[in-house]
């Protein structure tokens, strides 16, 4: 068998220190080497690992009460994680015990909520224990600076995307945040999400959110995420809509 040419070679070695994708991989006859099977089905296994991982609600709640910030634990009216798997509809909506403590929160807030801020197990709880709070200790602080009325933060299990806005309905809040966790790939099992609708309510689509996504150790700093969420808020209120209407130029663009 002829070999290939060495410079074509080295171009997919190079390419392999920018992307955890699996490109150009070795041959052994006309199977892939035994090395990459086993890095193939150690990958496969981290990712059904990510779905099915309990949501430590408990380790979540203590370690934003260290930080004083207050909470409240709420479940979607998927009981359990396989009826959350195969019924997608009743991970978008509260169950009505949480209903009845969202609407206790809200008489408590004093002059209205600016945001609501949820922080969900979605596809990849490994993903929220990992990033969630590292993350909400880099956005906070700026939520602070801009003086913008946070409810106490929502912790939600068996959470779809949506949940978000019943929860925003329900605090009365001008915009709804989820952070949640993504599905899990095979270069990534542990990619939070950030989505963010302006005038949460049921019903509404995902046309009408904005998203930022890959937020984790080798992806997106938590850093860099908070700046690029403080920037979609501030034009979020500015035009007092989100989605695919937010002009970019509007929501990125720092106030002075």
């Amino acid at each position: 068998m002829t070999k290939p040419p060495a410079k074509k070679t080295m171009g997919l070695e190079r390419l392999r220190t920018f992307t955890p994708a699996r490109i150009g991989l070795d041959r052994a006859g006309s199977s892939l080497t035994t090395r990459d099977i086993l890095t193939f089905d150690r990958d496969h296994a981290h990712a059904r690992d990510a779905v099915h991982l309990p949501f430590d609600v408990a380790l979540v709640t203590d370690e934003l009460g260290a930080r004083h910030l207050a909470t409240v634990a709420v479940h979607s009216a998927a009981r359990d994680r396989a009826t959350y798997l195969q019924r997608p509809d009743l991970g978008r909506k509260v169950d009505p015990a949480s209903k009845k403590r969202l609407q206790e929160a809200r008489l408590q807030a004093q002059g209205g909520v600016d945001l609501a801020v949820v922080v969900a197990d979605g596809l990849s709880t490994r993903a929220i224990h990992t990033n969630a709070v590292a993350f909400l200790e880099e956005f906070l602080p700026m939520a602070a600076e801009n003086e913008w009325r946070c409810a106490p933060i929502v912790i939600a299990s068996q959470a779809r995307v949506a949940i978000a806005d019943e929860i925003g309905e329900l605090l009365e809040a001008r915009l709804s945040i989820i952070l949640i966790g993504e599905r899990p790939g095979l270069s990534a099992a542990d990619s939070m999400g950030i989505y963010i609708t302006y005038a949460p309510r049921r019903g509404r689509t995902d046309a009408e959110r904005n998203c930022i996504s890959n937020i984790r150790r080798g992806g997106l700093r938590h850093q860099d995420a908070a700046d690029q969420l403080a920037r979609l808020i501030m034009g979020a209120f500015r035009q007092r809509l989100t989605g695919v209407r937010l002009k970019p130029a509007s929501s990125l663009q720092l106030e002075s």
